[in-house]
This record gives C-alpha cells, structure tokens and sequence, in this order.
C-alpha cells in the first residue's frame, strides 16, 4: 500500500490513467460483434450529434488495461474503447466489455441516481466500442482516499481496511460518508461490479460523485470487489429502496429487453436475483465467497 493517493491527474476518466500523445495502436479487424449501427444508449440532448458526429483521436491512456483514447466529438471530449481493443480475462471472456459497460449506464439510468457518465456504443476510428463523456475532476478532494491512520478524519469518513505501507507505516483506506457513495454502492451491488477501484470513483467539481469502468459487472457468480465496503450492516434508506423497486420493475420490461440484447437471459435474471436479495436483506451486506472483496490494486 502507498500514502497520498488523492493527489494524481487533474482530469480522470478511465483506470487512474494520465492522456498521453495518441497512438494508433493497429488494431485488427475482428470488433467482436458490435455493429457500428449498434443501438445508443439514451441520453441528455446536447449540442452535437454524439452518435454519429466524428470521433477525432487526440490521446491515449498508456497505462490503461485495455486500448482506451481521449477524443473529441464536435466540442466534446470522450473516452473511447474499441471492443477489438480489450484483452479477454478467464472470467470475462467474450469480448463484451463494452457492452457491459452501456449496461452498467442503462442501469444507473433506471435507478435514476445518475451514477454513470452517458456511456453508449458506436463506431469510431478503431471500429465500434464503448464510448463515454469524458468528466473533469476535482483532485484535491477526492471520494475515496488512502492515508496515514492518525490522519483519518473524525467524522463524514468510513474506514473500509487498514494496513501498512512501503516503510512499514499504518495506513487506512477510506470513503466519503455520502447519499452519493451510498448510492454508488448499492448500484455496484446490482450489477455486480468486480473492479470499484478508488480511481474508479470521480470526484467533479460541483459535488457529484460518478463511477467509471464498469467493464467487469453483471457476471452471473459473485464477483463484487469495490472500496466502498463502508456501511456493512447498515439498514438501506427509503429512497434506495424505492430505486431498487423500480429497477426491479423495469427488468420485466424494456430495460430487461436492452440486457438480453447487449448481454444474456443468464444476465438478466442474475440481476433480477441480486436485487430482490438485497431488498429481502434491507441492508448493505458484508463481503461473502472466497476470493477478495476488494481490487487489487485498490487505485
């Protein structure tokens, strides 16, 4: 573990990564089943046409785990990921991450907690992929954070672990206490979400708090691994209840029908099976399986 965490790039989108120089990565030419005609995913009405204006490269995020660029649509900056790009891991195999990243945004959408940057599929310079509206971040005052022990404030602070660092200092990974975290917790739950890095929590200026890189969600055997393990046992409030309702709700009906459609049936019901189980719970639940509850690394 390392101390000092909150201090990185002043704009995050994907894996913590710092934008470099672009470089065209000569990606072949399977892109795995994604039509460039795929469907988007709905989102506010903007200024330019994100679904068909043109997708100009101007970086690339070196250090991210799979081929990941900055570009611009009209004045718009996003991230995009080809899905020829990703890098198949044993337990996510089948070259869809993308798509479980547009279904992560379905899902956030339906629970009407604005969790996830508009996220959709469409083509770009590398073939079709997933595509994000790239969000600008407050970097001193970050939602997640590791520091020295005696450095953990009193309050509106939960401690998820502790530890020691390089020099053998004690050192302790923790969150915001907020209805925004809370909520981003409840939505990594559902959908299952195997990769809750630190970075992977954006801290924007205004206050908001959004998830990125939802890659590694709505496998159908328990993978939750996050670093907002803060409120176990905590009893879930009305209103993240009453979203959960009406996720439920909307599973049997379109948003279920966009699932199927970008994932599986097995998906679709996993899901289903996830939130009527927390909701008979009623409360955040402790970390359960053999494997570990959080990522490595945790940022």
């Amino acid at each position: 573990m390392t101390t000092g965490v909150g201090g990185g790039s002043e704009t995050r989108a994907d894996d913590g990564a710092e934008s470099g120089d672009h470089v065209d990565v000569g990606l072949g030419a399977d892109a795995g089943g994604l039509g460039a005609d795929s469907e988007p995913v709905p989102g506010p009405d903007l200024d330019v046409d994100l679904d068909r204006g043109e997708l100009e490269l101007t970086a690339r995020l070196t250090t991210a785990s799979n081929a990941t660029f900055v570009g611009l649509i009209g004045d718009r900056e996003v991230v995009y990921k080809p899905a020829k790009g990703e890098r198949p891991l044993w337990d996510f195999p089948d070259n869809d991450l993308a798509r479980r990243e547009a279904a992560a945004h379905l899902v956030s959408e339906a629970l009407g907690w604005g969790v996830v940057p508009r996220t959709w599929l469409r083509d770009g310079p590398h073939g079709p992929g997933m595509v994000q509206l790239w969000c600008e971040i407050d970097a001193e005052n970050p939602a997640v954070d590791l520091l020295p022990t005696d450095e953990v404030p009193e309050t509106g602070w939960r401690t998820v672990l502790e530890g020691s660092d390089e020099d053998d200092r004690p050192v302790a990974l923790i969150h915001e206490d907020s209805p925004a975290l809370r909520r981003m917790a409840v939505f990594d739950i559902v959908v299952n979400n195997a990769d809750r890095k630190g970075d992977h929590v954006l801290a924007l200026p205004d206050g908001r708090r959004l998830g990125v890189d939802h890659g590694l969600t709505f496998h159908v055997e328990h993978k939750l691994r996050t670093v907002l393990w803060g409120w176990i046992g905590d009893e879930l409030d009305a209103a993240e209840l009453d979203g959960l309702h009406r996720l439920r709700a909307d599973l049997d009906g379109t948003l279920g029908d966009s699932l199927v459609e970008l994932l599986t049936e097995e998906a679709r019901v996993a899901t289903i099976e996830r939130i009527e189980h927390l909701i008979g719970e009623g409360r955040f639940p402790a970390p359960s399986g053999a494997s570990s509850a959080v990522p490595w690394p945790l940022f």
